[in-house]
């Protein structure tokens, strides 16, 4: 089967990336710190802004912003997964199936990964928004603040959130971004450093 991908040169994009059979081998803040250290070494590499993330314990979302003359996410996920395999706890991989044998692959990640290209500010509203709930949407935390692993601080900080935002007593529907965005003119100014700012990788909280 043939997967067309997204060519938008400088375009942002919505992206899930899954673990092997979801395994939890995200769940640690061991784990965790092996991922962001993969982010950062291709960061360095092939430029690109992380928006938006949250790493749970068998996914994670994340939105990325790509350079202006540049269109290829494929070969930075790639290095990203790679590292992680490479550095990540032994304990975490699983012995793989035979056809991962013949190809030298590890089973940590799932083959494929899904993205989405972001249209306008409101779609980039209503992804991060999803991004920032989805522990609270798992039943892993109550409310997006109690989750150490996203982005959700920086965008408390910048004042986009509240930092109650998404807590059980609060409504998920009609806020977040969408609300703190409203009359807000060019989608320029939903990435721009004042509202999210890039931080070189993504927040770790210590727990």
């Amino acid at each position: 089967m043939q997967y067309r991908r997204a060519i938008v040169p400088g375009g942002t994009f919505f992206f899930t990336v899954v673990t092997d059979r979801r395994r939890p081998i995200l769940a640690s803040g061991e784990a965790v710190d092996v991922l962001r250290n993969a982010f950062r070494s291709v960061r360095q590499s092939r430029p690109f802004e992380i928006d938006a993330i949250v790493v749970m314990p068998d996914h994670l979302h994340c939105i990325w912003t790509l350079p202006p003359d540049d269109a290829d996410f494929s070969t930075r996920w790639r290095p990203i997964k790679t590292g992680f395999t490479k550095h990540c706890p032994d304990a975490l991989r699983r012995t793989p199936d035979e056809a991962r044998r013949r190809k030298g692959e590890q089973a940590v990640w799932q083959h494929r990964y899904w993205e989405h290209q972001i249209r306008d500010e409101t779609d980039f509203a209503r992804h991060a928004d999803y991004i920032h709930y989805n522990p609270v949407k798992h039943g892993l935390a109550r409310s997006p603040g109690e989750w150490p692993y996203s982005s959700f601080g920086r965008y408390v900080t910048a004042g986009v959130y509240a930092l109650d935002w998404g807590s059980d007593s609060m409504s998920f529907e009609g806020g977040g971004m969408s609300r703190a965005y409203h009359g807000m003119s060019g989608y320029a100014a939903l990435t721009r450093p004042t509202y999210c700012p890039p931080s070189g990788s993504f927040h770790i909280r210590p727990q």
